[in-house]
């Protein structure tokens, strides 16, 4: 932990903050609405410019300031265990997920994690503060300590995502950190978490699963099913169909990701966690800039207009009604 501090958290420090808020109303300094007086209303929150011109108490309601929960959906299967270099995907995983919550918990929001290897084996509950950081891990390093990679079959990614979505009730940034090698599927249930909670797919990859050097005739096992392949990759044909294969999964597992509607950050074996995520933040603040200034999706548009019409015919009616009663503003 001292180590990404000082490596890591340093040069983060000001460039992943930001302001959290909920679709929640109440107390808080950001004004939300207007409504009418009701009897149970706090009086010190009557708007009298606002009930001077309209003749009737009206009160403000305001954002209200929560903090944020966090959760780490952490693919903790044997394919994680893989690294050509210096790193594995799981040790890449773990800095993440260090770095994240630091950041996170500074600010007095709470983070949790959900652990599944061959099944959703541990939970830890979403707490803040730097003590529980460092049990959480703990909690990674002593698991990947006590279970070594085994062979479990294939992961089913779907078993997470499913016991997310019943597990976290409240809205929250949720985090699914794995390399996505798993059975089909886990697209569905992953769009079905993201329209509840703010969702980022947390990708881990290696060059060599997408391209292979010229290492002559190597054997190669499968991590999670045991299955041993004895391949030539001197055969510069094999190598072409190796990254053909490899480019069509990419494609199809961005395309999964896009329809999920959720962001993604692709985080390799041999990149910089720091560089990673800047531009991940910046892509971000680049595309709420251009949400913000752009055009309505199709179904805020229909809805906009809808909305447009009521108003109207709304005005409409009230004009005629001060006219009958012979009102001037």
């Amino acid at each position: 932990m001292r180590r990404l501090e000082w490596t890591v958290l340093r040069r983060l420090d000001g460039l992943l903050q930001g302001d959290y808020r909920t679709l929640m109303r109440g107390t808080g300094m950001d004004l939300a609405d207007l409504r009418e007086y009701q009897h149970h209303d706090d009086v010190r929150h009557i708007d009298w410019n606002v009930t001077a011109r309209l003749q009737q108490p009206h009160v403000r309601v305001f954002t209200e300031d929560r903090e944020m929960n966090a959760w780490f959906l952490l693919d903790l299967s044997p394919s994680m265990d893989f690294g050509s270099g210096q790193q594995r995907k799981s040790d890449v995983s773990t800095e993440f997920v260090a770095v994240l919550s630091r950041l996170l918990t500074r600010h007095g929001n709470r983070v949790g994690a959900m652990l599944h290897g061959s099944s959703v084996d541990k939970v830890v509950p979403a707490r803040s503060g730097r003590q529980h950081v460092l049990q959480l891990l703990h909690t990674l390093q002593t698991r990947a300590q006590s279970s070594p990679a085994a062979v479990s079959g294939p992961t089913r990614l779907r078993e997470l995502l499913d016991a997310a979505a019943r597990s976290i009730q409240r809205r929250s940034t949720v985090f699914v950190v794995s390399d996505f090698i798993s059975e089909s599927g886990w697209d569905k249930p992953l769009g079905l978490l993201a329209q509840r909670h703010e969702v980022t797919a947390v990708r881990l990859t290696d060059p060599l699963e997408l391209e292979l050097p010229d290492l002559g005739l190597i054997p190669i096992r499968d991590s999670e099913t045991g299955e041993q392949l004895l391949v030539d990759t001197h055969d510069a044909g094999f190598r072409m169909r190796f990254a053909r294969i490899a480019a069509q999964r990419e494609a199809g597992l961005r395309q999964s990701l896009a329809q999920a509607g959720v962001d993604t950050l692709e985080l390799s074996t041999d990149d910089d966690l720091v560089n990673a995520l800047v531009r991940f933040t910046d892509l971000r603040k680049r595309r709420s800039r251009a949400t913000a200034g752009g055009v309505l999706p199709q179904h805020l548009i229909a809805f906009s207009d809808q909305y447009e019409i009521r108003r109207e015919a709304a005005d409409s009616a009230s004009a005629r009604q001060r006219r009958s009663n012979n009102i001037s503003y």
